[in-house]
């Protein structure tokens, strides 16, 4: 039993964003406990992909389960016709990597024990603040007191206080890992999106677009993911089954061993940033950190836990200094005015891309996939600064084909008030 602990701060939840800023926070030498309904050490049932330039610039390729070379999209109408120019690749002429996630797990708890963090489970039920202390109350009627609470529990928080601004765009998918009676893509190949559609019929057609998503795993392993991109209320995971069936049996393909069948998280695209007046902090998918333009986390988390860590250490060397306002410059260190305009502006491009209809979207991704590469790949990641970002959208606009710029132009639902936002955020 921990009552009447007295810590530096308090982080909730098991997930990647609670144990990266809990290993975060112990590396600037804090005391902290992680508290979470279940053992930090259960493995995480979803997978996670990052770009190999990612993991490299922070020396940590060694997390990767598998790494391609060969990366790819398909954004024609998928003629069966090979020598049909649709169903040239659009080739990426990056590096794709995919987390051994039990690695990576265990490469913050590794961090975490070095740092003497210390663990609970149990459920977070009632928190109180005031000028001197944070006191959570467990399920077991156990208090644990400290001078920061960080909410880390992921799309329904325990306490955070989130603004509502509308319907939340989910992306869905449903994946499976098996062997086939021929290989679904080419040897050692990633495909990041192939939106070729022939499988479908015209009505489908008109339907929100899926993609698949794709990976040769080697020794005739594949791992096959259909998915929604982003869209409210979410497409059905049915849908996205009897889609990628169907995509198989289009190209005479049978699956001949299932090894796992992985029906995807529903990920929140846009969740909002949470109110930065509150006393309590937050990270990862609580604090609205998952890209909007690419559903991408991973990589955020391991950029920038060690910022926010460090900032809240600073704040903690005057021991007066309340929970609230060292909460206050947390928030400041997570959220800078430039980061929420250009969380606005990812957002606007979503709900256009959610409105886009089948065609739209190739055509908008071929454009998109033709900006300079390294203009696209930093958009993707999240790693171009507000000025870049804008530079590129303006350059995306101007090589849009007309029925692109003109679903671009048109405004609708709450696009007006986030331009606002990026504008006076």
């Amino acid at each position: 039993m921990i009552t009447n602990a007295y810590l530096d701060a308090l982080v909730l939840g098991a997930g990647p964003g609670a144990l990266s800023i809990a290993a975060a926070l112990g590396k600037e030498n804090l005391n902290v406990i992680v508290l979470s309904e279940s053992d930090p050490n259960k493995p995480w049932p979803f997978t996670y992909g990052i770009w190999g330039e990612e993991v490299d610039q922070l020396g940590l390729s060694n997390l990767l389960e598998h790494r391609w070379s060969n990366t790819v999209s398909f954004f024609g109408k998928g003629s069966k016709n090979q020598k049909d120019i649709e169903n040239i690749p659009t080739k990426h002429l990056r590096d794709y990597g995919l987390f051994d996630k039990a690695k990576l797990q265990q490469y913050w708890l590794k961090e975490c024990d070095t740092a003497s963090i210390k663990w609970e489970v149990g459920k977070a039920i009632e928190l109180k603040v005031d000028q001197k202390i944070s006191t959570v109350t467990t399920s077991t009627g156990n208090q644990i007191k400290s001078r920061l609470v960080i909410d880390a529990t992921g799309y329904k928080p325990a306490f955070l206080q989130i603004p509502h601004e509308g319907p939340i765009a989910v992306q869905t998918c449903y994946g499976i890992v098996g062997e086939f009676s021929k290989p679904p893509i080419e040897k050692d190949q990633f495909v990041l999106m192939d939106y070729r559609c022939d499988h479908l019929n015209q009505k489908e057609k008109l339907e929100p677009p899926t993609f698949l998503y794709a990976m040769d795993f080697g020794q005739n392993k594949f791992f096959l993911e259909e998915t929604s991109l982003g869209l409210s209320p979410p497409l059905n995971l049915k849908v996205l089954k009897s889609r990628l069936n169907r995509r198989l049996e289009y190209n005479g393909i049978k699956l001949l061993k299932l090894e796992h069948e992985e029906f995807g998280e529903y990920l929140p695209m846009n969740m909002p940033i949470p109110y930065l007046d509150q006393p309590i902090l937050s990270f990862g998918g609580a604090a609205g950190m998952v890209h909007p333009a690419s559903g991408y986390l991973v990589g955020s988390l391991l950029r920038r836990a060690p910022i926010l860590a460090k900032a809240i250490s600073k704040a903690m060397e005057n021991e007066s200094t309340s929970p609230e306002q060292i909460a206050k410059i947390g928030w400041q260190a997570l959220w800078p005015k430039e980061f929420i305009r250009k969380k606005a502006l990812y957002t606007f491009g979503l709900e256009k891309l959610m409105r886009f209809k089948e065609e739209q979207l190739r055509n908008f991704f071929i454009e998109f996939f033709r900006l300079p590469n390294e203009q696209w790949f930093k958009f993707l990641t999240n790693t171009l600064s507000l000025r870049e970002l804008v530079k590129s959208m303006w350059a995306m606009y101007k090589k849009a084909p007309w029925k692109v710029k003109w679903a671009l132009m048109q405004m609708q639902g709450r696009e007006l008030k986030l331009l606002w936002k990026f504008i006076k955020p």
